[in-house]
């Protein structure tokens, strides 16, 4: 047979067969770019979900529920409704908080609808109560879960000190890090200083309190004082009138009608104390505070965590935390990204590894049984690339999806290379003789490959939660699978043409024989049964009855439940309890768990809750 006909009759495959040195280096090619794909691939637990959804908080401490629905709820209600494309809008009220969720439908972009619901937010404000809080508007999306918790604590500072501490100085260290967004602090005593005016010295010196509130901030700011140029040097100034302590606050003149001056001291109180205690944090019974590290949406978890550890270590080092620090982890999403990933290769190498096992096990080649151990390596390269290309990440999903398509992607270089050896075996050793067994599958591989293709891709148009979840799961199957197939027309071929088939071992003899019984006996199996081949239906039928049931009423849940080593309980009494006594409840409940031997680590919050940037108060909660 001539190369062009070569060519011509087996496809693919037969220009592989004649070009081996270009297939290798283009293997070759393939291995360096998904290599350089998955060096660039994010890694996460579970895909990237944007959810259509949008909430809205305002907070005003001590607001009766009622209150809130009436004055804040209901008005954020009405202008929020108006928001574009907004399919529906949910609200809840409690002690001195109301929540608003915007929903969208799935495909909308959701950045597009913050931006709208935040200038019609805007507006909304000025006619909101003057005593709320500045109200906060996020995307409920995954990436607002912290990648990192920790409790931070103290034997020597107070409660004031330690969150001051935290707040000021130790959360500066990690905002700065890549893929970092911000590191938020919760619970503690927050310093505030309070000035208390005399009416009554006021009135005698013909003054109010709108003279002190405009004398504190006339004096209490600081001011751009231009650019000082000079030589080759180029200066920015600033004029610094901030007061620096209490002392520096009480020595502040107030100018009175007669032109003489009166110190704050004489005229106020001043306190230096702290806000309102809402919340209480303890960890393992020691007061402290809580420390949330959240990364940026795109950001890779692991690496993030990586960073948080290195840049805690270089403190340590440094000695750049106070001995009197104790400082205890939380949380660390990164671990069960870490053996999500972990469990998901070990199902990739193992499943490969049996994949060669059964090959070698029935071949009984060792050049061939490689053959497919190249072959699988090289599939996964590509299914990196065409992930890559897909903006897809390294997840559970995708991890799952590209072990299910190892098998797959079996499937189609095993039936290339068990014909090629079968014309081999029967004295056809020749590269034509080799595309000639090609040409006979390469219709099979493209049909089977086409079928998988057929079955999985439709559920790409699945809509919803569940759609965004398993997107990349299905579009990983779908790589794998173009994959097997692309190297089982093209590497399989053209290193199989070239495997010299050897004298048969005794080994070999012995698995053939056993196959040969093996087939012996499906073949009687099969001839008794098309003898009463009424009976094969009804007895699927009679399986499909008994199956149904157990299919219909089983347990049905969206995702199974996952084993994180954490058990979280949320306790609620009764509306008008003080924060005070409800801490002594939940102290009780504490002394209970720290009993079990079996507790490593327990976190409490009295009083509401923090999570992440966002801290809840409320004085019957707890958890």
């Amino acid at each position: 047979m001539s190369k062009a006909n070569l060519r011509h009759g087996a496809g693919l495959a037969g220009w592989s067969i004649e070009h081996p040195v270009g297939v290798t280096m283009l293997a070759l090619a393939v291995v360096i770019l998904g290599l350089f794909s998955l060096g660039r691939l994010s890694i996460d637990l579970l895909p990237r979900l944007i959810y259509p959804e949008i909430r809205v908080t305002v907070t005003d401490p001590g607001v009766p529920a009622l209150v809130m629905e009436d004055q804040v709820t209901r008005f954020l209600e009405e202008q929020l409704a108006v928001t574009e494309d907004m399919v529906s809008i949910q609200s809840s009220t409690e002690l001195g908080r109301s929540s608003v969720d915007l929903i969208f439908p799935y495909g909308k972009d959701i950045d597009i609808a913050l931006r709208d619901a935040s200038t019609r937010l805007d507006r909304a404000r000025r006619f909101l109560p003057s005593s709320v809080e500045q109200p906060t508007i996020f995307k409920r999306d995954p990436s607002q879960i912290p990648v990192m918790q920790f409790a931070i604590s103290s034997a020597l500072k107070d409660s004031i000190e330690l969150r001051s501490w935290t707040d000021d100085v130790f959360s500066k260290w990690f905002i700065n890090l890549p893929g970092v967004a911000s590191a938020e602090v919760g619970g503690g005593l927050e310093r505030e200083i309070r000035i208390l005016p005399d009416p009554k010295r006021l009135a005698s010196l013909g003054l109010d309190v709108e003279d002190v509130i405009d004398a504190l901030n006339r004096n209490h700011r600081q001011d751009a004082a231009g650019r000082l140029r000079g030589g080759s040097q180029d200066i920015a100034g600033r004029i610094s009138g901030r007061f620096e302590s209490v002392a520096e606050l009480a020595q502040l003149t107030i100018r009175l009608a007669d032109g003489s001056v009166v110190y704050l001291d004489e005229i106020a109180q001043i306190l230096d104390t702290h806000k309102d205690e809402g919340i209480r944090v303890r960890a393992d019974g020691i007061p402290s505070v809580q420390l949330s590290i959240q990364s940026q949406p795109d950001a890779n978890t692991i690496t993030v965590a990586d960073n948080v550890n290195a840049r805690m270590q270089w403190l340590k080092d440094q000695d750049l935390i106070p001995a009197d620090i104790f400082i205890q982890p939380l949380s660390d999403q990164s671990y069960f990204v870490k053996q999500a990933l972990n469990n998901s290769v070990i199902a990739v190498v193992s499943g490969a590894l049996l994949a060669m096992s059964v090959v070698y096990f029935f071949l009984g080649n060792i050049r061939r049984t490689l053959i497919i151990g190249s072959a699988i390596p090289i599939a996964v390269m590509v299914t990196f690339v065409l992930m890559g290309a897909s903006g897809l990440t390294l997840n559970i999903m995708t991890l799952g999806g590209l072990a299910l398509g190892v098998g797959m992607l079996v499937d189609n270089t095993i039936v290339m290379l068990e014909n090629i050896y079968r014309h081999q075996r029967e004295g056809e050793g020749s590269h034509e003789d080799a595309a000639n067994a090609a040409a006979e599958v390469n219709s099979a591989i493209l049909a089977s490959t086409s079928t998988n293709l057929a079955a999985i891709l439709p559920f790409l148009f699945v809509g919803g939660l569940v759609g965004l979840l398993f997107r990349e799961l299905i579009i990983t199957i779908s790589a794998a699978v173009v994959a097997s197939m692309v190297i089982a027309l093209t590497l399989v071929p053209a290193l199989s043409a070239r495997v010299i088939t050897h004298k048969t071992s005794r080994f070999r003899k012995i698995v053939d024989a056993g196959i040969y019984r093996l087939q012996v006996a499906y073949s009687a199996f099969i001839a008794k049964v098309l003898k009463v081949r009424w009976m094969v239906p009804i007895v699927f039928v009679a399986g499909l009855a008994y199956a149904a049931p157990v299919f219909l009423k089983g347990a049905e849940i969206f995702l199974p439940a996952m084993d994180d080593g954490q058990i979280q309980a949320r306790l609620i009494a009764d509306p008008d309890i003080t924060l005070e006594e409800m801490d002594q409840r939940v102290l009780l409940i504490e002394h209970l768990i720290q009993q079990d031997p079996l507790v490593e680590r327990l976190f409490v919050v009295s009083g509401g809750g923090v999570w992440g940037r966002s801290t809840r108060e409320a004085a019957n909660q707890a958890q």
